[in-house]
C-alpha cells in the first residue's frame, strides 16, 4: 500500500532533496523502516535513539496527529498522506 510522506523544507537535505517520498507500510513504524535504508538521516531525525517519535517533530496522518492515533503503531491505508512538521519555537 503506497503512502506519501511530505517532507518539510528543513528536512529535505536529509531526504536527498525530495519534497515527498512514497513507500509501503501497514503502520507508521513499518513505513519509516521501509525508507530507513535510502534515507537513514531523515528517519534518525524523526525517531530518537530508542526508536520513539521525537518530541520536537509532529507527524500527521491526513490532518490527525499520530500521537492521538497510535503513534508508530498507527495503521495506514493506500493513498494516505503523512505530513512531517518540525516544532517551531521562539520568543
Amino acid at each position: 500500500m503506497a503512502v506519501t510522506i511530505r517532507i518539510p523544507t528543513t528536512f529535505r537535505e536529509l531526504a536527498k532533496g525530495n519534497s515527498s517520498i512514497s513507500s509501503d507500510g501497514r503502520t507508521l513504524g513499518e513505513l519509516l523502516e521501509q525508507i530507513r535504508t535510502e534515507y537513514p538521516d531523515f528517519v534518525n531525525r524523526v525517531l530518537d535513539d530508542e526508536g520513539n517519535l521525537q518530541r520536537f517533530v509532529n507527524i500527521f496522518l491526513d490532518d490527525e496527529d499520530v500521537r492521538f492515533l497510535g503513534g508508530l503503531d498507527t495503521e495506514l491505508e493506500q493513498g494516505q498522506v503523512v505530513s512531517i512538521v518540525p516544532a517551531v519555537a521562539g520568543g
